[in-house]
């Protein structure tokens, strides 16, 4: 089956980011983290919803008992979709000069997202787990950018990347506690032009991340090794990706639609993609349980 790439609908993002493709609602939401805003798409129907956040957003996960969580710039907060309020979880998290990005779920409900250097520059940001009684603890304290958060499907490895050191991360994970052992180098991102950014996990446990500045995805096999590349014409600052449709086969790429990393968005930059073709699938995205 050949590849194809659609943009879906108009919208242009200064930040796309956090793709998250929901099983009940059989719905793609994600972000733009400038404007900043979270939208939802319906395949069946084409309609795109939008809805302003109070803060630049980072990422976010739907929640078990409805609205969202969402790593706004200094921390963690509730979002109510009918509302549109945003509550701050206990204190603020970012330290000085740094600020949330990316973020995902892990099979029992727990919200992992992490911080970024400001200025892209050194590892002052960390990584966090909000778990279901909203208590917050640090699974990582020294990180240049985090992206691309992942687990494996026997959620016993935890996956992260610095897009500031190029180096995508791996850790033993212990879902029970929700606690990491054994950091290891899992890809030292060089010669592919970009950096590591968003990435998701497939079914057969391969990572597959965008290479923002690079207008391409790249798969790793378990072990690390490259297994193929997905280019990305028109759009060289992608983002993040998630699988989605009925059948978890259909690859949703965001994108950046301003200059950025020194360079160009591109002709399609900002757009919201939908790559179909790509022979793999993706795994259920969980809920936030708290």
């Amino acid at each position: 089956m050949a590849i194809t790439i659609e943009k879906i609908g108009t919208i242009r993002n200064k930040l796309g980011e956090g793709p998250v493709w929901d099983v009940k609602e059989k719905a793609l939401y994600w972000i733009d983290g400038q404007a900043p805003a979270i939208y939802r798409f319906d395949p069946a129907t084409g309609n795109i919803k939008e809805w302003k956040t109070p803060k630049p957003i980072g990422s976010f996960a739907l929640r078990e008992k409805g609205g969202a969580i969402a790593a706004l710039a200094d921390g963690f907060y509730t979002f109510d979709f009918n509302s549109g309020e945003a509550r701050l979880i206990g204190s603020p998290l970012a330290k000085p000069g740094t600020n949330f990005n990316d973020g995902k779920t892990d099979a029992r409900g727990r919200f992992i997202a992490g911080t970024l250097d400001s200025k892209f520059a050194g590892p002052n940001g960390s990584v966090f787990s909000l778990d279901t009684t909203l208590k917050v603890s640090v699974i990582e304290p020294a990180i240049g950018c985090t992206n691309g958060p992942c687990f494996s499907p026997d959620n016993r490895t935890f996956y992260c990347a610095d897009s500031v050191a190029r180096i995508i991360w791996a850790w033993d994970y212990d879902l029970a506690t929700g606690t990491v052992s054994n950091k290891r180098e899992f890809v030292k991102v060089k010669g592919m032009g970009g950096v590591p950014d968003g990435a998701s996990v497939d079914a057969d446990g391969n990572y597959w991340s965008v290479m923002a500045g690079g207008g391409k995805i790249a798969c790793f096999k378990p072990d690390g090794t490259l297994a193929r590349t997905v280019e990305v014409p028109g759009v060289p600052i992608v983002t993040s990706v998630m699988f989605g449709g009925d059948n978890l086969d259909v690859m949703y790429v965001t994108s950046i639609g301003e200059k950025a990393l020194r360079m160009e968005p591109g002709p399609d930059g900002g757009a919201l993609l939908a790559i179909r073709g790509v022979g793999a699938k993706g795994k259920p995205e969980p809920r936030f349980a708290g």
